[in-house]
């Protein structure tokens, strides 16, 4: 599932902060907004085993 705030994906060469929108474009400069949320599952995740076995030990 995908946030609603995008964010203008240009905004760190284009403006001098952070332009967040609902709409597809940038209400600024016109360039493609993107997803402002990060990924929320990566597979090839480095430490994922570790995470999940600390939360295993935790719960018991």
């Amino acid at each position: 599932m995908k946030a609603a705030i995008r964010l203008c994906e240009a905004w760190e060469s284009t403006h001098d902060r952070p332009i967040y929108t609902l709409s597809a474009t940038c209400p600024d400069c016109g360039g493609p907004a993107v997803n402002s949320a990060p990924a929320p599952y990566n597979p090839e995740d480095p430490y994922g085993e570790y995470r999940r076995a600390l939360k295993r030990r935790d719960a018991d």
